[in-house]
């Protein structure tokens, strides 16, 4: 590979960033965050002709060409080779506020504070400025561990990682330096910006915010609501978890390609669900009845949901190489109405796993295992799920 002068480098990287346009910012309080393949992404510290250093991050979008090449150690060097080569579709580059900004807690601070590589200690180190308060201690995010005169790779901070930004489910190429801690003192904590009016005072509310952010449950557009309290059909579960596990890293779940054969004696394969329910149906996370039918738009029982749920996970679990079986993380619930129902068994699991299983409406000790299943309950359950999912990787 031919290495190019570190002044041209940086010449052509200026003539990269300068087609970089801004945006407008939008209330911080309206955006989500999606977790990404980390590997995929990278902070360096990019040198400017005046010796300072500016913040640049790298994505692999597609595996088409390497975006960067990385060497040595303290510092990683970092040759970013999208500078050789047209990286349109292949590679993602952010250098500015309109790019990338610091998410902690689940909160977007980039309205208060700015990030910026500073000199320290031989090293350098990437943190969190405030915009209002001179003062205001700096959030430190990530290092070099040593200092060179070309591109070097920062390292970040533990718990600290990429993520993307989300709006209303879908994904924006704004990239997050997120952590779990607590903003500094002084920022104002948004309060909730529900996307549907109707789920404001819902108990499930943050967690339906959640599913509609991930894009595997969506509202209904007519009217821009969610309709939490309505119920969820046998067919529209099928679709729920079937997007849900689509969302997974490393779950690699394709679309069901169209079917011309009816799965069940009452889905016709010409049906919106029949491909996915009979795709639910080869990998046994739901079957139909011995009158071999399904009832697609039957309403699912809360009990029914914990079956299919459990089957869920456990699928979810085998396609990232994981065991099948589902780590308990916390104590059963004693609930006061499933002894002797069949999916007892199955509901005192899934309470065990990430609070699945809860009481109707959170509140009291009573499952209601043969009552509907609502919207809300659906989709924050199967939120339950995945994060337990997730810990489990």
């Amino acid at each position: 590979m031919i290495t190019i002068p570190i002044q041209l480098q940086k010449a052509a990287l200026a003539a990269v960033l300068g087609t970089i346009s801004a945006s407008s910012p939008v209330i911080a309080a309206t955006f989500g965050q999606e977790e990404v393949e980390q590997h995929k992404f990278v902070a360096v510290a990019a040198p400017l002709e005046s010796g300072e250093y500016q913040l640049l991050i790298l994505e692999q979008q597609s595996d088409k060409q390497a975006c960067w090449s990385e060497s040595g150690t303290n510092p990683v060097v970092v040759e970013p080779l999208l500078l050789q080569f047209d990286f349109t579709g292949i590679c993602g580059r952010s250098t500015d506020s309109n790019g990338y900004s610091i998410r902690m807690a689940d909160t977007d601070i980039g309205l208060y504070y700015r990030l910026s590589i500073i000199k320290r200690d031989e090293q350098l180190v990437l943190i969190g400025i405030s915009n209002r308060d001179r003062q205001a201690p700096p959030i430190e995010i990530g290092r070099t561990h040593d200092i060179n005169s070309g591109f070097a790779k920062i390292l970040l901070e533990p718990g600290w990682q990429f993520t993307k930004r989300t709006f209303q489910g879908k994904t924006l190429g704004h990239v997050y330096l997120s952590s779990s801690l607590t903003p500094p003192a002084g920022i104002p904590t948004p309060p909730p910006a529900f996307a549907f009016p109707d789920i404001a005072t819902n108990v499930y509310a943050k967690e339906i915010q959640k599913a509609v952010a991930l894009g595997f449950v969506a509202g209904f557009s007519a009217d821009n609501t969610f309709r939490p309290e309505v119920a969820l059909s046998r067919e529209q579960l099928v679709s729920l978890v079937f997007e849900a596990l689509s969302k997974l890293q490393g779950a690699n779940l394709k679309p069901p390609a169209a079917i011309t054969a009816n799965p069940y004696a009452d889905v016709e394969a010409q049906r919106w669900s029949a491909a996915k329910i009979g795709w639910a149906r080869d990998n046994n996370l739901i079957s139909g009845y011995t009158d071999k039918t399904f009832r697609p738009t039957q309403a699912v029982t809360r009990a029914e949901l914990m079956a299919v749920l459990r089957r869920t996970a456990e699928f979810a679990k085998t396609t990232r190489g994981l065991g099948i079986a589902l780590t308990l993380n916390q104590p059963a619930a004693a609930f006061s109405d499933t002894t002797g129902h069949w999916a007892d068994g199955i509901i005192s699991q899934m309470s065990s796993y990430c609070h699945v299983a809860s009481p109707l409406n959170e509140v009291g000790t009573a499952f209601a295992p043969d009552s509907e299943t609502q919207r809300s309950y659906a989709a924050a359950a199967t939120v339950r799920m995945l994060d337990c999912v997730k810990q489990e990787s």
